[in-house]
């Protein structure tokens, strides 16, 4: 074995214990004065330790734990958003906003009246339904018309943060050699969920706090009130969703300087004189 060749860093013990030995004195001495063996005997000192062991630990295996864990919950917010999203459109497209209430003396049950954000339908005990779509835009309350804004804002949004995450994720390749630009786009993709999961929550809510005025109002007429249908639970349900996930993506976004490799200090071996070997 060459001598100081070990990572316990006891070159100068080494050297002692060889210098003591009257054999090997004359061995030792040579060695630190020939300008080859002094050379190589430098060289092939140990190198200092990171200040901190866990350091080596952390960027040896936890950091890749970590950025695996991060990419299943990343993914995990997507699909909860991409489900929130499909609610959503299902939501908008339903015609059971409002149902018919028989609550109090309205007990008339041979036909169940729905009104949505596009049409009402009537249904017959015969289980025939007919619909109509709304007439004019202009004659809609505006009830009905900012909820159709809140919504279709919210799918809009939701579309382009599914394009944006697409891009942002690290299960694709797209900015594989940028990855602070690619945690960048996929955290503003889990803020325009957030953002569209809020537009859609505050139109259904919108609507149902309607819906429960006129249902707690005394001059309203009895065979006119109507109650929470379908599509505003799968509203709120998907709104729930997207938000949700949007959170999720927007957690993942790991600190700056994260996947960098360890810096180790520099040797200092040419910096050493004769005296540190004999």
């Amino acid at each position: 074995m060459l001598l100081g060749d070990g990572d316990d860093c006891s070159f100068s013990q080494e050297v002692r214990a060889l210098a003591d030995h009257p054999v090997q004195h004359l061995y030792v001495q040579a060695v630190s004065q020939h300008p080859v063996m002094k050379e190589n005997v430098v060289s092939t000192r140990c190198r200092p330790a990171p200040h901190n062991l866990s350091q080596r630990c952390w960027h040896s295996w936890i950091l890749p734990v970590l950025q695996m864990a991060n990419a299943g919950i990343q993914l995990l917010g997507f699909t909860l958003a991409f489900l929130g999203f499909v609610g959503s459109i299902a939501s908008t497209v339903m015609v059971e906003w409002k149902a018919s209430s028989y609550a109090g003396d309205n007990i008339i049950t041979a036909q169940a009246m729905y009104e949505g954000l596009w049409k009402t339908c009537a249904s017959q005990s015969t289980g025939q339904i007919q619909c109509k779509v709304y007439d004019s835009l202009l004659q809609l309350p505006g009830i009905v018309q900012g909820t159709r804004g809140l919504m279709l804002s919210s799918i809009l949004l939701g579309f382009i943060s599914i394009l944006v995450e697409v891009v942002g994720m690290k299960c694709t390749t797209c900015m594989a050699d940028q990855p602070e630009q690619k945690n960048k786009v996929a955290l503003a993709g889990g803020v325009i969920f957030i953002i569209a999961g809020l537009l859609a929550l505050v139109g259904t809510s919108w609507y149902g706090h309607r819906i429960a005025q006129d249902f707690y109002n005394p001059f309203t007429p009895t065979n006119s009130r109507f109650e929470f249908g379908s599509a505003l639970y799968v509203g709120w349900g998907a709104a729930c969703l997207i938000i949700i996930g949007g959170g999720f993506l927007c957690c993942n976004c790991p600190s700056k300087g994260s996947g960098k490799s360890p810096r180790y200090p520099p040797s200092h071996a040419s910096g050493h004189t004769g005296r540190d070997y004999v």
